[in-house]
């Protein structure tokens, strides 16, 4: 669920230049086609038109996608100097667009009377809900609420018309079977009234999934959290977690987690977490005693080691009370430990780093010694060839000589390279998410590290 990424090269060089993409998100017809409306930066669309990515036939070819902010139908504003078939032929560009916006796509006229037509689209779906009340860490504004609905009837319809945004403004996305059971979505809405009415905005979303876990519980997993664009950085993607973890402990839900999040949903989940995770006192007997091994071990001659997790009747506390899962918490476990030593200890820093190379390790090769007739290899790629590899072993035989692979010394040494950079990528987040912890709550981080 990762947004995708503006300002790439693509932008830069003229020759990968985008094509295609939003004009922007019109609240009202005067914005429509104007530059009074909240711009959105444009996407590459390319990858829809055809095996190459390519439109053929257009000279100095324009495609401005609007989207009304009431309703979320859009239309296409499309403009060139001439067409010419050049041998490939002329892309026909409405069935592409169709195939992305479906029945939201309009023609114009009726594009614009939407916003007097449906108007209180946002409300009828809002009035069938139930508003969450959670202690948030962002509640300034008193006007904006999270309202829970089941993904049925008039909410089933907004979904829909929001799947296009969700397919092309997060990374990897698919949309969700909204006809299999359990579905619901938590909308974040500004209220306003006007004479004597309520009016309703949406900010954002998020889809849950309530699934069965054995024997009688139920998990909750968080499928997409979307906030729209012009609403983006104001902390409304902290609201719609607060607020879920807010429904799982008053649900008593198993616990709680994310398909596919992106780095920086999972910072600020993992930034949640560990403040809330400050202000439980379980925790705090277990992380001094694993802070005390790192200051008084001593593994830079790898003579000993030092496995730096919690323990196991402490991770299912965690779940029960917090709700949150094994995954998530050993990943804030690392944080607050980190979060807990004196950076300027070197001792202590490396002994934490050398836990962290050896947990990575161990994860890709399966074991801090020793590769069980694992091998982790360099491999070409057009995404990242920095950061690309592949990990393959073989399978078990009768013969023993078959069942290693000789590594050469040059392989040895890509391998330590490619583990050595994973491992700073990793320190990279977990200091980055531990500032921020730090930053937010000091009175609670100054309480932990008295005790």
């Amino acid at each position: 669920m990762a947004l995708k990424q503006k300002g790439t090269d693509a932008a830069a060089d003229p020759k990968k230049r985008r094509r295609v993409g939003f004009s922007g998100i019109a609240r009202n017809p005067d914005e429509a086609g104007s530059e009074d409306c909240t711009s959105i930066q444009p996407f590459d669309l390319n990858h829809f038109f055809g095996e190459d990515g390519k439109i053929y036939g257009y000279k100095n070819l324009k495609i401005n996608v609007w989207i009304s902010a009431i309703s979320f139908h859009g239309y296409a504003d499309i403009s060139f100097e001439e067409t010419s078939d050049g041998g490939k032929g002329i892309t026909d560009l409405k069935p592409v667009l169709q195939s992305i916006f479906g029945e939201n796509l309009v023609e114009k006229e009726e594009f614009l009377q939407i916003f007097s037509k449906e108007c209180e689209y946002i409300r009828d779906v809002v009035t069938n809900g139930n508003a969450i009340k959670h202690e948030g860490t962002n509640e300034s504004d008193p006007t904006v609420e999270i309202v829970r609905v089941e993904l049925q009837g008039a909410a089933a319809f907004l979904y829909s018309r929001l799947v296009p945004l969700v397919l092309l403004l997060v990374e990897g996305s698919t949309p969700i079977d909204i006809g299999e059971h359990g579905w619901e979505m938590l909308l974040v809405v500004k209220k306003t009234t006007q004479e004597s009415v309520p009016k309703f905005q949406l900010l954002g979303f998020a889809a849950v999934h309530n699934f069965y876990h054995y024997p009688e519980s139920t998990r909750l997993r968080i499928s997409q959290i979307l906030v729209l664009p012009p609403h983006q950085g104001e902390g409304h993607g902290l609201r719609l977690l607060e607020a879920i973890n807010s429904i799982a402990l008053s649900e008593n839900i198993y616990d709680v987690t994310i398909e596919d999040p992106s780095d920086y949903l999972q910072y600020v989940r993992s930034s949640i977490d560990c403040l809330r995770l400050l202000t439980f006192d379980p925790i705090k007997p277990a992380l001094s005693a694993m802070v005390s091994s790192l200051k008084e071990t001593n593994l830079s001659k790898r003579t000993c080691s030092l496995r730096m997790v919690p323990p196991a009747d402490l991770t299912e506390t965690v779940r029960q009370k917090l709700k949150i899962n094994r995954k998530q918490f050993l990943r804030c476990w690392e944080i607050l430990v980190c979060l807990s030593l004196d950076s300027e200890d070197r001792k202590s820093m490396d002994n934490f780093r050398a836990c962290i190379y050896d947990r990575t390790k161990g994860e890709i090769l399966g074991g801090a010694t020793g590769t069980n007739g694992k091998r982790l290899v360099q491999m070409p790629s057009s995404v990242n060839e920095e950061e690309s590899f592949a990990v393959f072993w073989t399978q078990d035989c009768e013969d023993a000589d078959d069942q290693t692979v000789e590594q050469q010394p040059e392989d040895l040494k890509t391998q330590e390279e490619q583990l050595n950079e994973l491992v700073d990528n990793q320190m990279e987040e977990i200091v980055g998410v531990a500032k921020n912890v730090a930053s937010r709550g000091k009175d609670k981080l100054a309480e932990l590290l008295a005790r």
